[in-house]
């Protein structure tokens, strides 16, 4: 009972804290006339994924690699097949902005380049420093990409407008984010806890808690804004919003925690989940680019591939990599 409250209530904190800190520093952003291109684009995108810096960073620091890679490599698999999923099984995704082509290469690329890095079963410091420049270049060039862009075609307007509504005041606005860092670095704390415990009574590896619990629960806030944005059918919302996460997933977080403290790969991980992570990234790039979105039918199956996914971490992939 214990580990379960301490996994919902980090649950709960990452979840609630995250979207009060983003929807806090809108708010204080738009009060200091900052472009709601400039919020999409930086408060919004490492807002949202707050938790999963916050929980990698304390499980490295902790000795924990396989949760804090897990979490990683588990959370860009579930925006894709669930998150990714769900949003479009409620309402079908179509992609009509030309930054797509952009976005879905980079994070391609960072797919590519994270897998490359972590072949040696070690991200020293030196390979962090260099994952997060190539995410100080490539937002720099998307900020000029986009203010050259009119109003009506930048994604990342549309993402700042999914949290405008926030604290009324300055104050409000301040005392928001503060209380909701709090809240994600006790959550995160507390998640880790409950996962390593959790591990430790199934008989499971940890990197199988952070590919699966840990990953899920550091990306409800994407959840919730993919769902919001699909239910309002702001279809490019939800697509950005992931493609945006899975970059600074890998680039951001990954790099950030490697440059603080070099982290191993799991084995597992390194012989499986890092190759799946990038099969289903091209899978849905091709369906994105090729075939201009996606739809209800390969979302549902995005959607049973992750249950399966799932299914196999606790009953087949350990067993055969562990």
């Amino acid at each position: 009972m214990i580990t379960f409250a301490q996994l919902l209530g980090g649950f709960v904190l990452l979840l609630f804290g995250a979207e009060y800190l983003v929807r806090g520093a809108v708010s204080l952003a738009r009060r200091l006339n900052v472009s709601p291109m400039l919020i999409g684009m930086t408060i919004v995108a490492y807002g949202t994924t707050a938790p999963e810096l916050v929980v990698s960073l304390e499980a490295a620091l902790g000795g924990r690699p396989g949760i804090a890679v897990g979490n990683v490599v588990g959370s860009n698999i579930a925006n894709i097949l669930l998150i990714l999923g769900v949003s479009a099984v409620i309402f079908p995704v179509k992609i009509k902005s030309g930054s797509i082509y952009r976005d879905s290469a980079v994070m391609l690329g960072s797919a590519l380049l994270f897998v490359a890095l972590a072949l040696s079963g070690i991200i020293d410091r030196w390979q962090g420093i260099l994952m997060f420049a190539a995410l100080v270049v490539f937002s720099l060039y998307a900020y000029v990409s986009e203010s050259r862009r009119s109003l009506a075609e930048s994604s990342a307007d549309d993402l700042a407008e999914e949290f405008a509504e926030g604290p009324k005041s300055a104050w409000l606005a301040l005392l928001a984010i503060v209380g909701s860092i709090a809240a994600v670095l006790i959550g995160a704390r507390l998640l880790v806890t409950g996962a390593v415990t959790t591990a430790q009574f199934l008989g499971v590896g940890e990197e199988v808690i952070g590919l699966t619990v840990v990953a899920v629960g550091t990306s409800l806030p994407e959840l919730a804004t993919a769902v919001v944005a699909a239910i309002r059918r702001h279809s490019a919302v939800a697509v950005g919003n992931v493609i945006g996460a899975n970059i600074y997933n890998l680039l951001a977080i990954m790099g950030l925690v490697a440059a603080v403290k070099p982290i191993s790969i799991p084995p597992q991980i390194l012989q499986f989940d890092l190759w799946f992570m990038l099969a289903v990234t091209i899978a849905v790039l091709t369906s994105l680019i090729f075939r201009g979105g996606l739809s209800r039918g390969l979302a549902a199956v995005f959607v049973a591939v992750f249950c399966v996914y799932t299914a196999l971490q606790y009953f087949g992939v350990e067993r055969v990599f562990g």
